[in-house]
């Protein structure tokens, strides 16, 4: 598996008690290799969980973080960013998707690690929403599960007995960049799938079976044709608003 230098840093104690799922850490590192971020910037951590995310924004780029999650309070995540001394550069906001409390175009970037898909697969959200928080030239990038194409049932056959509802949000990487490419608003700038998915879902997978009871495990298991991915997108917005 590829190796994630800046996340190597971070005490693996520290990201086992506060992940939610597929190591973030290693999911954002992978992004951020797509993205222009500079100290000073207004970075959106959309769906940022316990925050590991954004204590890693801030630490690695100097940019500062909006913290923003619906299943975290924010109490608890200025908790966890003080004990990381980054609590001057990161705010915790609590806030649902589709009522979020921020001007238009008040961000440099928009990032969301592994919580897009909860939202993000309404056809509106981004042309309607999301794209409306960054500014012209400002920088979008997400990291979500998914699928290595589309399937007529929505899953691959050998997954159907762990498929959930949720995970009809999973969707391949075209799939991803047609959706916003095709409104006009931004230029995709990379989207593909990461290598070995697999590999780095498991040790999230292992930790959330030993103490959450989770079936991840025998999902990743059951998906013998390597149907799973992790899909890596980011996009600039264009500078001119597309004519409707």
């Amino acid at each position: 598996m590829k190796n994630y230098p800046r996340t190597e840093k971070y005490d693996h104690n520290w990201v086992s008690e506060n992940w939610m799922g597929p190591h973030p850490l290693w999911l954002l590192e992978e992004l951020c290799e797509h993205m222009a971020l500079k100290p000073g910037m207004k970075v959106l951590d959309m769906g940022c969980g316990k925050g590991l995310t954004s204590v890693f924004l801030a630490k690695e780029f100097g940019v500062t973080v909006f913290a923003n999650d619906l299943w975290i309070s924010a109490t608890e995540n200025l908790q966890r960013f003080e004990e990381a001394c980054v609590a001057d550069r990161v705010y915790p906001l609590h806030a649902e998707a589709h009522a979020l409390p921020y001007a238009d175009g008040f961000f440099d970037a928009a990032i969301s690690i592994d919580s897009y898909q909860y939202f993000g697969a309404d056809e509106m959200y981004f042309p309607c929403t999301f794209s409306k928080l960054v500014k012209a030239g400002g920088q979008f990038g997400i990291v979500v599960p998914g699928l290595t194409r589309e399937f007529e049932k929505g899953y691959p056959e050998p997954l159907k007995e762990h498929w959930e509802g949720e995970m009809f949000s999973f969707h391949s990487k075209d799939w991803w960049q047609h959706l916003w490419e095709k409104t006009g608003i931004v230029e995709i700038t990379a989207c593909y799938d990461m290598e070995d998915p697999k590999e780095i879902w498991q040790p999230w997978a292992k930790w959330a079976k030993d103490n959450l009871g989770f079936n991840d495990v025998a999902f990743l298991r059951a998906d013998t044709h390597n149907d799973i991915a992790l899909i890596v997108m980011s996009a600039i917005k264009q500078q001119t608003p597309p004519a409707v």
